[in-house]
Order: structure tokens, then sequence, then C-alpha cells
């Protein structure tokens, strides 16, 4: 047999089958056919492997907006993916606003409290920067991949049976339709019985018997087509429990990535507490902080003032202020009184400090030798 002309009728007979599916699709549209519906099973698994699929591109999408805000990174990281080339590592934010501080406070002068302040809060940001790379290497390659290859891959394979499942119930149904038209002609030629007619007897006996066949053949892949888009779908449970420990290693990511951030910000901030509460800027003029506020946050670790962080008292300060006797102390930063109910402090000296009834909470009574007068809690160390 001549290749073109197997082609030829290849072709034919799928332009054939073809043109058969878009005539019993239309006619189902319109009402005027039969449609085979599926069991309440498959129906049930077909909307499930939807569902997962919408709620899997949502999840992952917003996911990849939370790891990288920026969507021209995130286009320039897609073209890569799809290139199979290797994105080029760029700067993140953290560390960028890191090495600018860090910039700055060389510039200022690393003897200076603010230069030195700079440096270290950009190396803390540096850090921060690298905890998240690491957060977004890993929820990539724990999280966004497993979601991304069920996508990619199993969904699109049920979608390709999904789709070849229903080609199949379209072949089953125009058969149906073809045997009932022959049927019915059958028997309107046979209540005719004229004997000019017996021609077109046998000819519609032959149809009915080709439709027959037709018929069980179209059902039998019909159902082996149901069968195999069944056991695919059924998969899904599979990939709920998989996506399951995805998310448990994203979170896991997730707090790995918070803790360290806390345990850098609070090393920040002891730093910080430690520097004196004055100190002389780049114009030689000296600029003084105001007294610090000794409300505690949670933590009860810090407190804000107007020109930075500071360090609140120790828990043992408060705990002097509600019980009673006086305690040795040590001055944190330099302090000058605001008026003669104060006592002026140098940084590193030592003083008695005892509470007073009716005390505002934010202070101390200090003492050294027969000076008295308030303190403030927050520029003082108790000692054992």
């Amino acid at each position: 047999m001549n290749i073109m002309d197997f082609n030829v009728k290849k072709f034919a007979a799928d332009a054939g089958t073809f043109l058969s599916r878009a005539v019993q699709f239309t006619e189902e549209k319109l009402g005027q056919a039969e449609k085979t519906e599926l069991d309440a099973h498959l129906e049930n698994l077909l909307s499930k492997a939807e569902c997962t699929k919408i709620w899997t591109e949502k999840i992952m999408k917003q996911t990849e907006v939370l790891l990288q805000p920026n969507p021209n990174a995130r286009i320039e990281e897609f073209v890569y993916e799809k290139l199979d080339r290797k994105a080029p590592s760029r700067v993140n934010n953290p560390e960028l606003l890191g090495q600018y501080m860090i910039d700055a406070g060389t510039e200022f002068g690393p003897g200076t409290a603010y230069g030195n302040a700079l440096i270290k809060c950009g190396e803390t940001q540096k850090r921060i920067g690298t905890a998240d790379r690491e957060l977004i290497q890993t929820s990539a390659l724990n999280f966004l991949t497993p979601l991304r290859n069920f996508i990619e891959g199993d969904y699109k394979t049920i979608a390709k049976e999904r789709k070849l499942l229903q080609n199949k119930r379209l072949d089953l149904d125009a058969a149906k339709t073809r045997l009932k038209k022959a049927k019915a002609a059958e028997t309107r030629a046979s209540q005719l019985n004229s004997a000019h007619l017996e021609g077109d007897n046998m000819i519609w006996a032959e149809e009915v018997t080709k439709s027959e066949q037709e018929l069980r053949i179209t059902q039998s892949e019909f159902d082996r087509q149901a069968e195999i888009t069944r056991l695919l779908l059924e998969g899904i449970s599979s990939t709920h429990a998989h996506h399951l420990r995805c998310l448990n290693d994203f979170v896991e990511a997730q707090m790995t990535y918070y803790a360290q951030c806390y345990q850098y910000m609070l090393d920040l901030q002891k730093q910080l507490g430690s520097f004196p509460s004055s100190y002389q800027c780049n114009n030689n003029q000296t600029s003084v902080v105001p007294v610090p506020s000794a409300s505690s946050n949670v933590l009860g670790s810090s407190a804000m003032t107007s020109s930075g962080l500071v360090m609140t008292s120790p828990s043992n300060l408060i705990d002097l202020k509600e019980g009673s006797g006086s305690r040795k102390a040590r001055v944190l930063y330099d302090y000058d009184a605001a008026n003669s109910s104060e006592l002026s402090l140098l940084a590193d000296e030592v003083i008695t400090v005892f509470s007073v009834v009716g005390m505002d909470s934010d202070w101390l009574m200090g003492e050294r030798g027969n000076q008295k007068g308030r303190v403030p809690i927050t520029y003082l160390e108790l000692l054992n």
C-alpha cells in the first residue's frame, strides 16, 4: 500500500471521528441527543481533582509572592527556570540596607556612638538577609517544587486522560445514536413490506448489525478509559498526604527563620543598650538622650526613646522597688540631674539604691556618700 494513500485514509478517518464528536456534542448542548452520565464516584473524584488543582495554584502563586514580593524578580526567575538556567544571585533588601548602614557607619566614624551603632545594625541586617535567602531556598525546594510538580506533571496527566474519557464518551453516545436511527429506519422499512423495498430492508439490517458491533467496541473503550481515569484520580488522596508533609517542612523553615531573626535582633538590642546615653555628634554639638521610659514590653527587655534604643532595667531592679532594703548598683551611662531632686551619675560608678513608697515606677532613690537623689532605673545595673 502506498504510504501516501495510508496517510490520506487515516486523515479522513480522524476527520470523520472529529466531525462525529462535534455533532454529538452540539446535539447534547441543544438537548437533541442523550448523554451518558459518569457514575457518582467518578464525578466526585473529578471534582476533587479540579478543586485540588485550583487551590494548589493559588497557594503556590501566593507563596511565591510572600517569598519574593518583587514581581519583576519573579518574572526573571520564571524565565531562567524555563530556559533551564540558574538565575543570577542578587542582593536582597535586608542585605542592601545592611551594606548601606555599614558604609554610613564607616563614613561617620566607627569610633562615634552613631557610627558604631550603624555598623552593628548593618551587620545584623545582613545576617537577616542571609536567613531570608535560606528561607527562600528551603521553601522553594521543600514546598513550592512539589506543588509545581503536581500542577505541571500529575494534573496534566489527569487532564489528558479526562479529555480522552470525554472523547470516548462522545464516541459511545454517537454510536448509540447511530444504532437508534438504524433500528428506526429498519422498522419503517419492514412496515412498508413492499417487494421493491426488500433491498432496503437488507441494507438497514446490515446497518443495525454494524452499529451494534460499533457500540460494543465504543462501550468497551469507554469503560477501559473510565477505569484508567479513576485510578489516576484516586491518587489525589496520596497527593494531599504528600503536600501535608511539604507544608510541615515550610512551617519548620519559617519557624527557623523567625527564630533566627528574633535572636539577631535581641543580640543587637543588647549591644545598642550598652551605648552611652549622650555622644558627640559629627558637627561637634552635644546631643543628649532624653530620659527613657521604663515601661516594659511583653519581653521586658527594651524601651524606645526619641533618639534610639536603650535597655530597660533588669527584672531584679523592679523587684527592688516592690520590696524593701537597699542594694548596690552600677551606673550604665552618664546622667545629668534635671533638678535638685535628682542625682547626677557617671558611667561605671557604683551607688546605693533603694525604693521609696509613692515614688514613680521609673525611678529609685540613689545615694553616693552624703548625696541623695532620684535616679532613673534604666541607667542602672543591680549588683549581686
